[in-house]
């Protein structure tokens, strides 16, 4: 029984999962005792090269998305058969998607409201220049931009800026046609169908290296924030916050075992490598190649996987959407704002249809704050009082957004394979 239990030490130790959990210790203490031992200028420059790790990891992730997503889209929809079924499929994710979404918000607004955390609170020394690169983006966020993030001008410039909903939208075109043209395109989807297996290969290759990465950015961080500092000055918000994601993990969990049974504990083991590495490196996007795999294996049709994944990175961000009205309203605390219930309730439905057009701009759950506070009279700049603990509350949405889509990819693939 020893022998049992220390092999399964030894290889969760040198499995994915230990790895990058190893890397994020060590990755913080070496980024505290730098903090605590070099100028604050040496620790900026360190941060600065140290992050070329975890920028060059997600680099080569990103490489990867593009063919990864048409290839797996096509083949999937062409195996789907006809529009009918993309149609049924297509609506349940949206519904599960917008339903999702909205308790998500519910939950942020329950707890920024019973909690509080922006009453009262008292920072000094705000960066308020910090917020410039924020608020600039809120221009992105109108009804032109939103059809130009959906409809692609060309799929060469999609693939290249890594724009996966335009993707999306291409590949279903394209695969409805080849689908509709029988046998005579088969040779075609035999060739995307093992395009997509060498880029899966690929994945196996570049997660060797997302240990490094996830060192990279948290030893990055660490060294120029004071996480005692920090801690102490926004507990209150970070504790409320903790305490609104964790509730929001309750649910999903819940909803697992209720759709899946006891199969969503095997889906939870699946999933701790990339939930780790969204964690680490504040990135679901860098999870997106695993996922497919880690879908695929669990047992959920390549079809469906290649089909929901890519809708859900668009518009299923669970941990995000539960941020945004956390945020907004606390910056409204902060200033002694006023909302109302209903005002509140308009808060969010706007938070819901905005949200959904932001796929690819960097930092968007900021970006959605900061615009959403604008259409309420709140002050734009309070964006710079989150900036600070930004980066820890980013790690737990990330994940959080992880677990959401494969729950979401898992129930629907599960829903589909009942009909069959």
């Amino acid at each position: 029984m020893q022998e049992v239990t220390e092999t399964k030490k030894q290889s969760f130790l040198s499995g994915l999962t230990g790895q990058i959990i190893i890397a994020m210790v060590l990755g913080a203490i070496l980024g505290i005792i730098l903090h605590n031992t070099i100028s604050p200028e040496a620790a900026q420059a360190f941060s600065s090269k140290i992050k070329m790790l975890a920028t060059i990891f997600i680099r080569l992730v990103q490489m990867i998305i593009s063919p990864l997503v048409f290839t797996t889209l096509v083949v999937g929809i062409a195996k789907l058969g006809d529009i009918k079924t993309v149609g049924r499929i297509g609506g349940k994710a949206i519904g599960w998607f917008f339903t999702a979404s909205f308790i998500s918000l519910l939950i942020g607004l329950f707890y920024v409201n019973v909690l509080q955390p922006g009453v009262g609170l008292k920072l000094e020394h705000v960066d308020m220049a910090a917020a410039s690169e924020v608020t600039g983006k809120t221009q992105n966020l109108s009804f032109d931009n939103f059809v130009e993030h959906i409809v692609p001008k060309s799929i060469v410039e999609a693939m290249a800026t890594n724009e996966i909903l335009q993707i999306v939208v291409f590949s279903i075109f394209f695969g409805l046609a080849a689908a509709s043209l029988g046998d005579t395109v088969k040779p075609i989807i035999n060739a995307f169908d093992r395009l997509s297996h060498v880029v899966l290969k690929m994945v196996n290759y570049v997660m060797k290296f997302a240990p490094i990465g996830v060192f990279g950015a948290i030893a990055g961080v660490f060294a120029i924030r004071d996480a005692e500092e920090l801690v102490i000055t926004y507990f209150k918000f970070f504790g409320s916050f903790l305490i609104g994601i964790s509730t929001l993990w309750a649910i999903l969990i819940l909803i697992g075992y209720i759709f899946l049974k006891g199969r969503m504990t095997e889906l939870l083991r699946r999933i701790t490598g990339p939930l780790a590495i969204a964690f680490g490196t504040t990135s679901s996007e860098a999870v997106f190649p695993k996922l497919t795999e880690e879908l695929e294996g669990f047992g959920v049709k390549d079809k469906i996987v290649s089909f929901m994944l890519p809708l859900g990175y668009s518009f299923n961000l669970d941990g995000s959407m539960m941020y945004m009205t956390f945020a907004s309203i606390f910056i409204a605390q902060f200033y002694n704002v006023h909302l109302d219930l209903g005002t509140q309730m308009a808060m969010l439905l706007v938070l819901m249809l905005t949200s959904k057009g932001i796929a690819g701009v960097p930092r968007a759950s900021l970006v959605v704050v900061a615009a959403t506070c604008g259409m309420f009279d709140i002050p734009i700049e309070g964006i710079a009082l989150i900036l600070p603990i930004d980066h820890f509350c980013d790690m737990f949405r990330s994940a959080t957004n992880v677990l959401g889509n494969a729950l979401a990819t898992s129930v629907v693939g599960q829903w589909e394979s009942n009909k069959e």
